[in-house]
């Protein structure tokens, strides 16, 4: 399948995001997130909006790595695009878990899914007039939140390795991001 063009002619590839997710896992890890009350950011200030850190782990893996179909010289059929999904899947699984928030093994796994996205995508727009700029494959690209809140976002986008910024107009907010 071919990878579509914005308008500024970049090639931007569906996300897993855009696909499937492994919904269940992360609504219960999520509830079980919410109900911990010992050693957890929430603890530090009463967000009325707080987004758990699970889901926002997921969402930000999910919306940064290719689905399997858009590869189809790895995955020419329905089959391994499946399988390959579940694979993605059983890691999104693993990374919302709350044993595993700052688990360097699955962080790093999940890292490398990532980069292998970002590099996939860098190397069909090396020919973008904004190439060297926009689409370096030695650095992911920079993750902006301009209401950060509590900041789970930004501190989850960190542990996946992208580079963070936030701000909010609270300015509890700020200082915590």
């Amino acid at each position: 399948m071919a990878a579509a063009a914005d308008a500024g002619g970049a090639s931007n590839r569906r996300k897993l995001i855009e696909v499937a997710l492994p919904l269940d896992a992360i609504n219960a890890a999520s509830r079980r997130e919410k109900s911990i009350r010992h050693g957890h950011p929430s603890t530090l200030h009463l967000w009325w909006a707080r987004r758990p850190l699970a889901a926002a782990r997921a969402v930000i893996f999910s919306q940064m790595v290719d689905d399997p179909s858009e590869d189809p010289e790895r995955f020419p059929t329905e089959e391994s695009r499946t399988r390959e999904r579940a694979r993605l899947f059983r890691l999104i699984e693993e990374l919302v878990t709350w044993e595993n928030t700052t688990s360097q093994v699955v962080l790093e796994r999940a890292r490398r899914e990532i980069l292998r996205s970002w590099r996939r995508t860098c190397s069909e727009n090396r020919d973008h007039p904004n190439a060297a700029q926009l689409f370096d494959p030695k650095t992911l690209p920079a993750f902006h939140d301009p209401f950060a809140g509590g900041g789970a976002l930004p501190l989850e986008a960190q542990r996946l390795g992208l580079e963070a910024h936030a701000s909010d107009l609270n300015p509890v907010a700020v200082l915590i991001n």
